[in-house]
């Protein structure tokens, strides 16, 4: 029999507060439970704006600890009436001063399995995150949940080889990459650069943007959320480019084992070879 899991993303468009954002998402996750999804992933700090198109101080009040926040309490709580697994990235406060652009995998009877936290920070026009953020400090953690292996890898962290290649090495099925990214700048890359990580790599991911303009920026987020396999190929279609969706799918896990056997990419692996990689 194989081994199928129903998993699901949101790409959204931004309320214009907490409260109705978190609210918007616990009722997408809700449908994708009686459409019988199992997993759900949400967009990178599905629960504020994108504010990293601006540097103003004011942005720190949507950050909130991870765990003990109001808005990962509420997500283990949406995870104990669903009954699925939960990737809700956040906008992380540790301490006074030591932030973080996070997410927490939650599994499906509520527990907190951990978090990881973005290791590649962008200062960009129309991202400037090292006004807020840390580096991550927690490696590439994979979770082992009620659906299999999940890993998480950030928006700019997709354009690094390396984080994607941990996730496998660790055992990763799926990968959820919550993402904002807008059309003049990345969007040819939007449709290459996952396929072909999840093809070097033998998982699924899960690519999710937020879709619209929000207050704070000119960035016009493209949606066209996605689930790809281990051949590099779109499980389903793509997602709407101007609108809010729910994207579900059905992903056989087995796949990934048939994938590795055929085309042996981690067998033939040199990692004798590679020192000179790390090398500053």
């Amino acid at each position: 029999m194989a081994n199928v899991v129903r998993a699901a993303l949101v790409q959204a468009t931004w309320t214009g507060d907490t409260e109705s954002m978190v609210a918007k998402h616990e009722e997408h996750a809700r449908e994708a439970a009686r459409r019988g999804a199992k997993i759900i992933g949400f967009q990178e700090v599905f629960n504020s704006p994108y504010f990293c198109q601006v540097e103003e101080p004011e942005h720190y009040r949507w950050a909130e600890p991870v765990p003990d926040g109001p808005t990962v309490r509420r997500m283990r709580a949406l995870a104990r009436e669903t009954g699925m697994v939960i990737v809700a990235p956040v906008f992380e406060a540790e301490q006074p001063g030591f932030y973080y652009n996070t997410a927490a995998v939650i599994d499906a009877d509520g527990t907190y399995l951990g978090k990881y936290r973005k290791h590649h920070i962008p200062q960009l026009k129309g991202f400037r995150e090292k006004f807020y953020f840390k580096p991550g400090n927690l490696g590439w953690p994979v979770f082992d949940t009620a659906v299999g292996k999940v890993g998480v890898y950030i928006c700019y962290d997709r354009h690094f080889p390396e984080g994607w290649r941990q996730l496998g090495l660790a055992g990763a099925q799926l990968v959820y990459n919550p993402s904002a990214t807008h059309r003049s700048l990345s969007s040819h890359l939007w449709r290459l650069e996952q396929p072909a990580a999840a093809v070097a790599n033998g998982y699924y991911i899960a690519a999710i943007n937020r879709v619209g303009q929000e207050e704070y920026g000119d960035n016009d987020f493209y949606g066209t959320s996605y689930f790809v396999d281990p051949r590099g190929q779109f499980v389903g279609d793509v997602a709407s480019d101007s609108e809010e969706e729910l994207v579900i799918r059905d992903i056989d896990l087995d796949l990934i084992e048939e994938v590795r056997q055929t085309w042996a990419f981690y067998r033939d692996r040199r990692p004798d070879a590679y020192e000179g990689l790390v090398q500053p």
